[in-house]
């Protein structure tokens, strides 16, 4: 075998609580996270050549050592020690820089197809130790389920099988580095966390546990976003919350109808990225 087409999906953060700085410059966190349904595709072909060539058809990605797939795809070529080419393309359907995950997705797309490509047979485990170096987030997706995280983001718990419900997401079509949002963080103390229920049943369960610290870092150079989640509520989610660093913001809808019936109305009204998602 010397292609795969993989499946790369986008993440929301239920809740992101940050409990402190690290001397390492990182911050230790506390995250219930959750894969959707809107994936980017990752084709990933050997050649009898050396070399990566990463191409993707979204302007501004780089191609070369700056984008992580390009460093996921270096790290298992090092360990496969084989005189082989890699050919990436990612099509982008997840937005750039937007709180979703879309390129540690990518990046862990990437470690698992060469994985089985190269006939490594790398564990799960190795292949989060290897992801982690790469991005905080690319562990949870190559766990590939609903997950507390802690850590920076590298320890993982299943949450069993959460509710599925319909996602609403926004992105006023605006970036946001994480690394600004982590440096304008103000932490005063270490906060004193709820305790994250072991089982979900239903939306409402959800619902009670939405919480983001980065929030208030984002939506004060972009108040947008909290308009963004006023307009969600309004428009009849049970609960409205920015994902990740930002400034993606996603209501929970109970129906299908509801939520596509939602983002149309919102795309239309202001020009807003918007989708109606699953939760996987």
């Amino acid at each position: 075998m010397t292609h795969l087409k993989l499946a790369a999906p986008a993440k929301v953060n239920y809740r992101l609580d940050v409990i402190r700085r690290r001397p390492d410059g990182y911050h230790d966190l506390r995250m219930i996270m959750q894969q959707i349904d809107l994936c980017d595709t990752i084709d990933i072909h050997l050649s009898d050549g050396e070399g990566i060539r990463v191409a993707c058809d979204r302007e501004g990605v780089p191609d070369g050592p700056g984008n992580i797939a390009w460093r996921a795809a270096d790290e298992l070529l090092q360990l496969a020690a084989q005189p082989v080419g890699v050919d990436i393309v990612v099509t982008k359907r997840i937005p750039v820089a937007a709180g979703l995950g879309g390129g540690s997705s990518d990046c862990a797309a990437v470690l698992t197809g060469l994985n089985s490509l190269l006939g490594l047979q790398l564990t799960t485990r190795r292949l989060m130790e290897i992801g982690v170096r790469l991005g905080a987030d690319v562990p949870f997706f190559i766990f590939g389920r609903s997950a507390l995280a802690e850590g920076i983001g590298e320890q993982l718990t299943s949450l069993g099988q959460m509710p599925q419900v319909w996602l609403v997401l926004i992105n006023p079509n605006i970036h946001v580095s994480t690394a600004w949002v982590y440096q304008n963080l103000q932490l005063t103390s270490e906060p004193e966390l709820p305790i994250i229920p072991s089982f979900f049943a239903t939306a409402d369960d959800i619902c009670a546990i939405l919480g983001n610290d980065l929030e208030s870092v984002t939506i004060n150079r972009f108040p947008v976003i909290q308009d963004i989640k006023e307009q969600l509520m309004a428009e009849g989610a049970c609960g409205a919350l920015m994902s990740g660093s930002g400034p993606t913001v996603f209501g929970i809808f109970i129906s299908e109808t509801s939520a596509k019936r939602t983002a149309d109305s919102l795309a239309k009204a202001h020009g807003w990225f918007t989708a109606a998602v699953r939760t996987l």
